[in-house]
């Protein structure tokens, strides 16, 4: 699948599709995503852009539809994650340059050395 990054109102569908699980009913969603004061059609446009993108699986049962998310919450942070960094900064090291600019502090910085040294498997 070639993913793209999401517009704000699909991602928040997607949120809650991802905190609901497979085979949700659109009432679930809907109740979900009251804060927003969607109108139902605008949901309904919301899951079918989000099916049409390879994002959502649609399943006709009885009256209703069920709706199973079929990118995890992890895969799409990632995607977005690197997006967001190859768009905004070009490298891991151009955004932790801006991050250092604004003032991280020792914990900040603590906590960066030890998720490195985790990915890198130790210090030497």
């Amino acid at each position: 699948m070639n993913m793209k990054r999401l517009p704000d109102a699909e991602l928040e569908v997607m949120k809650a599709l991802w905190a609901s699980g497979p085979d949700t009913l659109r009432s679930a969603l809907e109740e979900d995503l009251e804060p927003f004061h969607w109108a139902i059609t605008t949901i309904n446009t919301y899951l079918t852009r989000l099916a049409d993108k390879g994002f959502v699986h649609i399943r006709r049962e009885g009256r209703s539809n069920r709706y199973t998310p079929l990118v995890s919450r992890e895969e799409y942070q990632a995607f977005d994650s690197r997006a967001v960094l190859d768009r905004l900064y070009g490298s891991p090291r151009n955004f932790l340059a801006a991050l250092a600019q604004d003032g991280l502090g020792r914990d900040e910085l603590a906590e960066l050395q030890d998720l490195l040294d985790q990915l890198s498997g130790g210090r030497e």
